[in-house]
């Protein structure tokens, strides 16, 4: 009788457990939401290193500028001291 008692309480516990596990479509809606954030994170990741990219690209852009501008009054500096001495 223990036995049976036995068998019939995991039969009633099996059931249980199965019946409160999720639908197939709320399985289905999960496996959903992680492809949708994966999409997101990977979209975020291509903005952030086009971002980076972005800011190499003008940074050096700047140093270039900086660079021009130097050389142009130092070209400047020596124009006019070559001038200056011509003149004198």
């Amino acid at each position: 009788m223990k036995k049976l008692s036995s068998i019939i309480v995991v039969a009633i516990l099996s059931t249980a457990f199965v019946a409160c596990g999720p639908s197939k479509e709320e399985i289905a809606a999960t496996e959903q939401k992680i492809a949708d954030s994966l999409a997101a994170i990977e979209a975020t990741r291509i903005a952030d290193s086009t971002a980076a990219a972005d800011a190499a690209v003008a940074a050096a852009a700047a140093e270039a500028a900086r660079v021009a501008d130097s050389t142009r009054i130092a070209d400047s500096i020596a124009a006019a001291s070559k001038g200056g001495k011509k003149g004198k």
